[in-house]
């Protein structure tokens, strides 16, 4: 899997703990992105478990319950 694909996760994570994603148009549009592929992005990441809505009044992605998504391994041992 290519490397941009895991930073443009952590970059959609960063955004949404920050509640400052704007739009979907807004948020393709600063990641480089269509708009479809963020929907795919934002579809794998709640296929994962986290918990993504959407604030209309604020206009942005946000996670209902505090956390984040962590795409690091870490080491047990």
């Amino acid at each position: 899997m290519p490397k941009h694909y895991f930073i443009r996760l952590q970059n959609i994570d960063r955004l949404i703990r920050m509640k400052g994603t704007g739009s979907p148009k807004q948020l393709a549009e600063r990641l480089h992105i269509s708009e479809s592929l963020l929907y795919e992005y934002l579809s794998f990441m709640k296929e994962q478990g986290a918990p993504i809505a959407y604030c209309k009044d604020r206009k942005s992605y946000y996670y209902e319950i505090q956390g984040g998504f962590n795409l690091r391994f870490i080491n047990n041992a």
